[in-house]
């Protein structure tokens, strides 16, 4: 490739680039810029300071705890605290981090699926009783979990299911805000007339659903999978009412028995916590760029 070639080639690019760029009216100024990245600055630190002083404090003991600067290093007793956290545990630590995977993965399959399933019932179908199905859904937006906790109990109690899994995916797959984001996703990821072309060329509705909706829904499944896998892991109130056997126990209310107890190693459970984390964090890289076109598809309408 010649050098004029070249040339003519990055003054095409150039040219490209700036047909692409916004006009400058429509550009934040300077002080608008300098304001948004110091919000976001201070945003950043907000969510990661927490995350630093954590793995620094699950390298102490209870004395550097409370005697060292919280956020630097003191004496290494990183293998000590792992060595206590397996001791108190019983060896059932990495057991409840795996219960924690399973009861959240259960409940984030299930959940995503039947609330991706009415959403675009309500969305694309009409029916007696539409609009109050919708009002129920927002509704249930609008109740706190912790009130229905015990009369969750009281019923998985008449049906015989407490002290088991059951206790704990079922009532954490119905998510109303699942069903919610499932409805606004369809109502444009889904266009009307390719349903209506499936039907004439003798498509079933299952079929449709199952071959054509959930592919067009996809990235906001992994938006409301995330949604429930999160609330599920991070759950507490709900499995210190169903679970009491110690092999049922998911990672937060084991951590809860250990810190509750008389004199805690706290440098131990703050390595618990850290260990209990990771699962999350790689779930959420490895799902980000999902999440992110999730988040934005029902946010243009057209």
């Amino acid at each position: 490739m010649s050098v004029t070639t070249l040339i003519e080639t990055a003054k095409r690019r150039a040219q490209e680039a700036e047909a692409d760029r916004p006009p400058k009216s429509a550009l934040p100024s300077p002080l608008a810029r300098g304001i948004g990245i110091a919000v976001l600055v201070v945003a950043t630190l907000y969510f990661l300071v927490p995350v630093l002083w954590l793995v620094i404090a699950s390298t102490k003991n209870n004395h550097d705890l409370t005697n060292s600067f919280g956020f630097w290093f003191a004496e290494w007793n990183l293998a000590e605290n792992y060595e206590s956290l397996m001791s108190w545990t019983q060896g059932m630590f990495w057991h409840w981090v795996g219960n924690s995977i399973f009861y959240s993965l259960s409940a984030g399959v299930i959940g995503t699926l039947f609330a991706v399933m009415a959403g675009y019932a309500i969305a694309k179908f009409i029916f007696p009783g539409k609009k109050i199905a919708v009002g129920i859904i927002m509704a249930g937006l609008l109740l706190p979990v912790a009130l229905l906790t015990v009369p969750l109990y009281l019923e998985f109690h008449t049906l015989g299911l407490v002290d088991t899994p059951w206790a704990i995916i079922i009532p954490s797959a119905v998510s109303p805000f699942g069903v919610f984001l499932g409805m606004v996703f369809a109502q444009d990821a889904v266009p009307t007339e390719l349903l209506e072309a499936a039907r004439i060329d003798g498509a079933s509705e299952v079929r449709i659903f199952f071959t054509i909706v959930l592919r067009l829904l996809a990235p906001a499944m992994v938006t409301i999978f995330l949604f429930i896998f999160v609330a599920t892991w991070n759950n507490f109130l709900l499995p210190l009412l169903m679970v009491s056997t110690p092999e049922l126990k998911p990672v937060t209310l084991g951590l809860f028995g250990m810190i509750s107890y008389f004199s805690p190693d706290k440098g131990a459970v703050m390595l618990g916590a850290l260990l209990g984390v990771i699962p999350l964090i790689i779930l959420f890289f490895s799902l980000q760029r999902f999440l992110r076109s999730g988040l934005a598809a029902g946010a243009v309408k057209g």
